[in-house]
């Protein structure tokens, strides 16, 4: 049983009147002023797509004195205290920092334990049949594995009973602290706002998209995921999001880490508002929200219906099999199925869509939506099109094999020249006719001299065949091509 378990509520209520009363002990003897989430006027969150969000607390402070010593509490626990400022809103110049503090030793049970290495606490014993209570002295030894305390006449391990400790350290907080010293002019009561970088904050998008009966049109949702693992909460935040590619200097320590927690659901009514921000998209939620501590959330980014799109079943070939005889190259070949759509205004979109992944869903005849696939997009602007890969058809096969291949010559300058042939044959097990494209690519220098239906070349080194492929029913292709390498 480790040494938490051990220690009872009793032993923790004892804790906590110790630390309140040596807090009020600590603020007074060294001119400690707190400010707590009382004095909050407003907070602002900006987050980023890797792990960073800028904080913006405003708080009204009345700083008693004009050299301050001002504790700001509740802080982020990955607060990256290098990054933050201290300033006067309604008084510029009001203030100045001179040095400034992240106590992020956080008191817990073993925190303290810890603390009291070498040191004198007070065990609480009680008889287990009469219910007597009996103290006793002794001293912390080690606490990093288990406990051992120096009794007067013997060596113990484990807790033996209730632990009293005579005060809490000035260097242990409950909560994450930013203590900032420096100096003030009048007027005292002045509202700050502290800004700074933490980790522990991110947000991802995801989509959700349904397709109709003809896979030509589908509803599309965004949502936005946002994750507080930071060690405070920002209630009725202003929240914006930063999507981009933010260039940031590799850190040689890491914050410590906060544990994560709870999931809740909170679906927006309206879409976010975003504009251009440098090279970046920033997304404006259009209502505070709130980011509880070690809490998941979602909140509605788009909602888009009936946007055209366009499906694709795609046979992609490899470019190895033209410098050398194969024979078989595959039966029952996979052929992979596409949707993609434009990101027009056009179209019902045309607004910045974030990195994320998108799901697609497609209702049976029963009516029920099934999961038909998901890929991952890359941040897309503006006119752009999104191409999503949801899987292998089950019905459209094909087959491919060399039928001829042979050395042209072999050039000078290691230029070798081949000639080969191919046969695809390509069978659909649907009730209708589909359209499949056979894509080939091709390295070096090439020249199809012999095809059964005509290809396209939409790049230098890629043949393109468009072929109908009819219902419950096959087609062959067939192409005799010369390569130079």
């Amino acid at each position: 049983m480790s040494i938490l378990n051990r220690i009872s509520s009793q032993a923790l209520l004892t804790i906590s009147c110790a630390l309140l009363l040596c807090d009020s002990m600590a603020n007074a003897g060294t001119g400690e002023q707190m400010t707590t989430l009382a004095d909050q006027k407003s907070v602002a969150v900006t987050i980023y797509n890797n792990d960073l969000a800028l904080v913006k607390d405003l708080r009204q402070v009345n700083l008693v004195s004009s050299d301050f010593n001002l504790a700001w509490r509740d802080v982020s626990a990955q607060i990256r205290p290098e990054t933050a400022l201290l300033r006067s809103v309604n008084y510029p110049g009001g203030i100045t920092v001179a040095e400034q503090n992240f106590n992020f030793d956080l008191l817990t049970p073993q925190s303290l334990l810890n603390k009291y290495i070498g040191q004198a606490v007070t065990i609480i014993k009680i008889h287990p049949a009469t219910g007597a209570e009996s103290r006793e002295h002794a001293v912390v030894l080690a606490a990093s594995d288990g406990v051992v305390l120096k009794m007067a006449d013997r060596i113990e391990t484990g807790i033996p009973g209730r632990i009293i400790f005579e005060s809490v350290p000035n260097n242990l907080r409950d909560r994450p602290t930013l203590v900032i010293k420096g100096n003030r002019s009048d007027p005292a009561t002045q509202e700050l706002e502290l800004s700074y970088l933490t980790s522990g904050l991110s947000w991802k998008a995801d989509y959700v998209a349904e397709l109709n009966d003809a896979d030509d049109r589908m509803d599309l949702s965004g949502w936005v995921t946002l994750t507080n693992s930071s060690g405070t909460h920002y209630s009725q935040a202003k929240l914006q999001l930063v999507a981009g590619d933010i260039n940031r200097v590799q850190q040689e320590l890491v914050a410590p880490m906060a544990m994560r927690g709870k999931t809740a659901f909170d679906a927006a009514e309206l879409s976010m508002n975003q504009e251009s921000l440098m090279e970046y998209h920033l997304y404006h939620l259009n209502r505070p929200t709130t980011l509880a501590e070690n809490q998941t959330k979602q909140v509605a980014l788009l909602n888009a219906v009936s946007v055209p799109v366009r499906k694709e079943l795609v046979l992609a070939g490899n470019d190895y099999y033209y410098a050398s005889r194969h024979g078989d190259l595959g039966q029952k070949l996979k052929v992979s199925v596409f949707v993609q759509f434009d990101n027009r205004e056009s179209v019902r979109l045309g607004m910045p869509l974030p990195k994320g992944t998108m799901r697609v869903y497609k209702r049976d005849k029963m009516s029920n939506a099934q999961f038909v696939g998901e890929d991952w997009i890359d941040h897309t602007p503006i006119n752009e099109t999104v191409r999503l890969k949801l899987g292998q058809s089950f019905d459209v096969t094909a087959a491919r094999k060399q039928t001829d291949f042979k050395q042209l010559s072999a050039g000078n300058n290691t230029i070798n020249r081949f000639e080969s042939a191919y046969e695809i044959t390509l069978k659909n097990a649907k009730k209708e006719a589909v359209t499949v494209l056979v894509q080939e690519p091709i390295p070096g220098d090439w020249k199809i001299i012999e095809e059964s239906q005509s290809h396209s070349k939409p790049a230098s080194n890629m043949a393109v065949w468009k072929v109908e492929v009819p219902a419950e029913g096959s087609v062959m292709l067939n192409y005799r091509i010369q390569v130079r390498y």
